[in-house]
């Protein structure tokens, strides 16, 4: 197998470098000057009435609470339910802009103008050779079958560092170019050391090849798209001469564990609201999520080269979460930067048991988190800005959940089972260290939370079950409803451990360190006892310790659904990893693409199958 510079070059087409100059983001930019589009009204129609319902919601609490004088805990307690009842209210005023925007007709896919030479780009590291160049080979089938205008490339970008799994890669790859269909050339380079990781994988393929390409579509190793949605896609960066990145909406393939069935039924049945709402206002000014997306190669070596940032520590740190960054500095250089959540033949798969998800989930906290210190970022748009804002609160949430979850548990039934008044009114010696808090009915407060949680959800469900036609794909109404109360009751069970998880993770990134990079688990293979138990012992505690207080009587009932998530997170944790296949019909959580396995997936399980056999050969490749 090559490994030498040189011998790499030679797996590469001739060089035509790119220059990709590092961005100061200090320093003001000057901005290109494209047409206006859209309208300020979908932007009104979600932050407006997410602010109105918070007020409302605060204004009512803080009446309560004055019954007795507001003290600094409850000033402090009123201030977390605002901060994290705002982001569920925007949840929910998206979902009406996504069902106002659904009203509207579908934009046609427009005719290109000129050709583009399009790059398709699939950065990995120590993956399943056979299964990322086994979707390579389903896609270039499917793309050779069409009458495109546009003229496509294969690079398999490699940064792997195991050497066994290079082989497979090499065997793979020479599998593949003999028998790859005619009209497109396939590429393969592996770098010698994994500099910047996948950021600098894409910048090294930019400022070496990238001259020779119009635009480049980045693929994950788990990426999946159609002939058609590829071509859609270059169709539209054709037509939109201002546009310098389109993200497509990947919808989840693959799923036959209970978790990544999780996954997979809420992103089909409620996750296209959502996509609609957050297309319609977001605008050009869009966010990017790293694959399954196509860039206007010039445009993005110009204005989206990454400096290294400092850490907490003072140390010299990657930025991690890229993606969000690169589509604000598009914007921020006048490109815009679209999400098209209707091409449709966009797909990834997902982890497939809860560990695997939360692993995954630590390396994103860290990247979103250090958002925060970029935010003062000079020339960003207000919506860029408010993307890698709202990233970052994404994990925060979890933290403030958390601290909610202490106060209510201290708060206690009523009254008369407040814990801070019980462990003062029974030991006078006890010092009095906080003020006298009122009571919350957390009753109440519950029911709101869980209802604005769950509109969006019920909205999606309800759409499908009243359409005779959408929930034939869902395998009928009976199925479908089965599906929706399944995930809901599992979603309502995973969210607690989820919730002391991720505070954990914003935990070890406030405190700085490094993140190791792995390659993500692809399997869903079930961990032991031991495994399990290691991971969520902190879930077990703190729901031991909540059951404590239910057994005294000083806990609310209302909080035993939660009590119950962490007590039960072992267990929880185990069945996640549990395949669907023998279950029941009305608990698989069945969705259009488990019951009809999408063409293009069936293909690409077919090619896996035989470069599998070619990858595994035991043999030295040729030098």
């Amino acid at each position: 197998m090559p490994d030498t510079a040189d011998h790499i070059i030679a797996l590469m087409p001739a060089p035509a470098p790119l220059v990709m100059p590092t961005q100061d983001f200090g320093a003001s930019v000057q901005k290109r000057k494209i047409a206006r589009g859209g309208s300020i009204l979908w932007r009104l129609a979600v932050f407006v009435p997410a602010m109105i319902g918070t007020a409302l919601l605060m204004w009512g609490l803080h009446g309560v609470l004055m019954q007795a004088g507001m003290t600094i805990l409850e000033w402090v307690l009123l201030s977390l339910i605002g901060m994290t009842f705002i982001w569920v209210t925007l949840a929910v005023s998206t979902v009406g802009v996504g069902l106002a925007g659904r009203m509207r007709p579908q934009h046609v896919d427009p005719s290109a103008h000129d050709p583009l030479n399009v790059a398709l780009l699939i950065p990995i590291y120590n993956e399943v050779p056979w299964d990322v160049f086994g979707n390579a080979t389903a896609m270039m089938d499917d793309l050779v079958n069409r009458d495109s205008v546009h003229n496509y490339t294969l690079f398999v970008l490699s940064d792997s560092s195991d050497d066994a799994t290079a082989v497979q890669e090499w065997n793979a790859f020479e599998a593949l170019r003999a028998t790859a269909p005619k009209g497109i050339d396939i590429y393969y380079r592996r770098r010698s050391e994994n500099t910047d990781k996948k950021v600098g994988n894409l910048v090294d393929w930019i400022t070496g090849w990238g001259a020779d390409y119009d635009a480049m579509l980045v693929l994950d190793a788990d990426s999946l798209m159609t002939g058609r949605a590829i071509d859609r896609l270059a169709n539209e960066l054709a037509a939109d001469d201002d546009a310098g990145l389109i993200q497509s909406f990947p919808q989840l393939v693959g799923a036959e564990t209970v978790f990544a069935r999780i996954q997979q039924f809420s992103n089909t049945a409620y996750g296209w609201l959502l996509a609609e709402g957050l297309a319609r206002w977001s605008q050009h000014e869009g966010n990017y999520w790293g694959h399954n997306a196509i860039i206007r190669t010039r445009a993005f070596a110009a204005t989206a080269g990454l400096p290294h940032v400092k850490g907490l520590r003072g140390d010299d740190q990657l930025i991690l979460s890229h993606d969000f960054v690169e589509a604000s500095l598009l914007r921020r250089a006048g490109w815009r930067v679209r999400f098209l959540p209707r091409v449709t033949g966009s797909f990834e798969e997902t982890p497939g048991t809860l560990i695997d998800y939360v692993l995954r989930d630590r390396r994103w906290c860290r990247g979103n988190l250090q958002h925060l210190r970029l935010l003062g970022t000079r020339g960003l748009h207000p919506i860029s800005r408010f993307h890698m804002f709202q990233g970052a609160v994404a994990y925060l949430m979890s933290p403030a959940w958390f601290v909610l979850l202490v106060f209510w548990a201290l708060l206690g039934r009523d009254a008369d089972t407040n814990v801070i008044r019980y462990f003062n009114e029974t030991n006078p010696l006890f010092p009095n260290w906080p003020p006298e808090m009122s009571h919350i009915d957390s009753t109440v407060f519950l029911v709101i939370m869980y209802a604005m949680l769950l509109t969006p959800k019920i909205a999606g469900a309800g759409i499908i079950a009243a359409n005779g036609k959408a929930a034939r794909v869902f395998g009928g109404r009976l199925a479908f409803l089965s599906a929706f109360v399944t995930e809901v009751a599992l979603s309502i069970l995973y969210a607690p451990i989820l919730m002391v998880q991720q505070t954990r993770a914003v935990g070890r990134a406030m405190m700085g360190g490094s993140a190791k990079w792995t390659a993500q688990a692809r399997t869903a293979d079930a961990y032991p006892l031991r495994t399990l138990i290691r991971f969520h012992w902190m879930e077990t505690v703190i729901g031991l310790m909540l059951v404590a207080g239910l057994a005294a009587g000083l806990i609310s009932l209302w909080l035993l659904p939660i009590v119950f998530s962490l007590v039960m997170s072992v267990p929880l944790s185990a069945l996640s990893a549990v395949h669907l296949g023998r279950a029941p019909a009305g608990l698989r959580m069945h969705s259009p693409n488990s019951l009809r396995e999408p063409a293009i997936l069936t293909r690409a399980k077919r090619a896996r199958a035989v470069l599998r056999t070619a990858a595994d050969k035991e043999r030295v490749p040729a030098e």
